[in-house]
């Protein structure tokens, strides 16, 4: 083998090595990106619904989160829509009311505003008056409906526990 020939064939392996590298760096990466939590600017968070709770508005919602969202986060924002196992990481169960109740308004008008992958960012897709709708929607999600009451049972009782308690188990 000539010198020219093994210069080639060095830089080769070492070009290989470097893309090798290279890709191996981008994987942990990514890995380090989707398990990040999502850092929502402290300003963001402060910012309050201009828009009020109606069933106007939670209709009007309606339409976008069934055009643009129910695909990934089902139908009833469960986090089990047709393209949500397509995904990593999972799309959020927005009827979660513990964690809904952890996160403010302004934070999830970000969060639709911004996205963070494999969430996709609303913010030119969608005006500002409808990413609030948006949230309005998102909110009823994790509201859970107030419990019925159901009536009191009364059991029977019986006529030998009632009379003489102590006694009952021995007859």
């Amino acid at each position: 083998m000539d010198a020219h020939t093994k210069r080639n064939l060095w830089m080769r392996k070492i070009l290989f090595f470097l893309l090798l590298a290279l890709i191996c760096i981008l994987l942990a990466y990514t890995a380090y990106q989707q398990n990040k939590a999502w850092v929502v600017p402290e300003e963001a968070k402060s910012r309050t619904n201009p828009v009020p709770r109606s069933e106007t508005a939670l209709q009007a919602a309606g339409v976008l989160y069934r055009n643009d969202c129910a695909q990934c986060h089902g139908e009833h924002g469960k986090g089990d829509g047709p393209e949500a196992r397509t995904h990593s990481p999972l799309p959020a169960d927005l009827t979660d009311a513990r964690r809904m109740s952890t996160v403010t308004d302004g934070e999830i008008f970000y969060q639709i505003s911004e996205g963070k992958r494999p969430m996709p960012a609303f913010k030119n897709r969608m005006t500002e008056d409808q990413r609030w709708q948006l949230v309005l929607l998102v909110r009823s999600f994790a509201r859970s409906p107030a419990p019925e009451r159901e009536p009191v049972k009364t059991l029977p009782l019986q006529p030998d526990a009632v009379k003489n308690p102590a006694h009952s188990s021995s007859n």
